[in-house]
């Protein structure tokens, strides 16, 4: 085997590799970057369509980032308004929350559930005190991150300003004769984290949205809370909307029977319908990955990384996938013109 031959393939493995490691050594410096790279994917179809309306490309992309900066200023607004008074009163709410489900009959009847019951719940409002701090510090959090976010936007801008020169930049490293094949793959990669993050937003716009108005009509509490937990369960393929709709029923099960058994049949069709079919048809056949290995992935970037490694998780096994089976693919052709030059 002549090593010369899969030179490429060696060196797109250990870059990958290395630049995947660069979130276990330098995760501060690999977390803006790779923001800014999905940031500058959410932002490219309009940046090329004010360009293609004979904008300046430098102009367009200011143009755009300062939108998505206002839209994302009213969106805070809007959280704040909404969500934050919501979950204050239900931290407040947590001890009644409580005693009613410990007073549930098949729960009451067992003290090992009783016991368990009232475990879970006093994390759960320590964990809520907890969050409900953090938000009142809010402001000074947002200071205290005020540069990173800043970063983001300027690398943002730039990719989107010079992103093509810099991906053939990139591919120019690597041997002459494999540039064309280093830039499909960086095209195919930059496609698929594109078509992700589309559809991990639609998803937890639709799931907020109609879990929002579920409550709502139902008279259920605390609608903008659970439609939150919702929303952002989303972004952890599988076991975050199973949390989400979990979590959900379990805290209607002081209403009525029939209302929580109402409640469980609407998570289970609202997580088929997105699963089934609006999510399918978000990201056709761009991913297709095992639920299994989207379980998995979750976990192992959960227990690396935290909360960030469960929404990295993906995208990180989409690159790897691409990158391997651009690998194979070449080791694939090769094999077929060694058997020509044989025949």
């Amino acid at each position: 085997m002549h090593l010369a031959n899969y030179r490429t393939s060696i060196i797109l493995g250990i870059t990958f590799t290395l630049l995947l490691s660069a979130f276990w050594f330098f995760p501060d410096l690999a977390f803006i970057i790779f923001l800014s790279l999905l940031l500058q994917l959410l932002l490219q179809p309009p940046v090329d369509f004010l360009q293609r309306k004979r904008v300046p490309r430098t102009l367009a992309a200011g143009l755009v980032v300062i939108a998505f900066i206002a839209l994302l200023t009213g969106m805070i607004v809007l959280l704040s308004l909404s969500f934050v008074p919501t979950f204050r009163n239900f931290v407040a709410d947590l001890p009644t929350i409580t005693l009613s489900l410990q007073n549930i009959p098949f729960v009451s009847e067992s003290e090992f559930l009783r016991s368990e019951l009232g475990d879970v719940l006093a994390n759960l409002r320590s964990l809520s005190t907890d969050l409900l701090k953090s938000s009142l510090s809010f402001l000074l959090e947002i200071f205290g991150k005020f540069m990173a976010f800043v970063i983001i936007i300027f690398v943002t801008f730039y990719l989107l300003k010079d992103g093509k020169s810099i991906k053939i930049w990139l591919a120019g490293l690597f041997p002459q004769a494999s540039k064309k094949r280093v830039l499909n793959l960086f095209n195919d990669i930059l496609r698929a984290l594109r078509v992700y993050i589309f559809s991990q937003i639609v998803m937890c716009a639709i799931t907020g949205t109609v879990v929002f108005l579920y409550f709502e009509f139902t008279g259920l509490p605390y609608a903008s809370v659970f439609a939150f937990l919702s929303g952002a369960g989303e972004f952890v393929p599988v076991l975050g909307p199973t949390a989400a709709s979990a979590f959900g029923v379990f805290l209607t099960a002081t209403e009525s029977s029939t209302l929580v058994l109402q409640t469980v049949l609407f998570y289970i069709v609202l997580t088929q319908i997105n699963h089934n079919f609006v999510y399918p048809l978000l990201i056709g056949k761009s991913l297709n990955l095992h639920p299994v290995a989207i379980i998995l992935g979750v976990i192992f970037g959960g227990e690396i990384l935290g909360p960030a490694g469960m929404f990295l998780a993906v995208p990180f096994i989409v690159i790897v996938k691409l990158v391997i089976a651009d690998i194979y693919r070449d080791q694939q052709e090769l094999g077929k013109h060694r058997e020509e030059e044989l025949a």
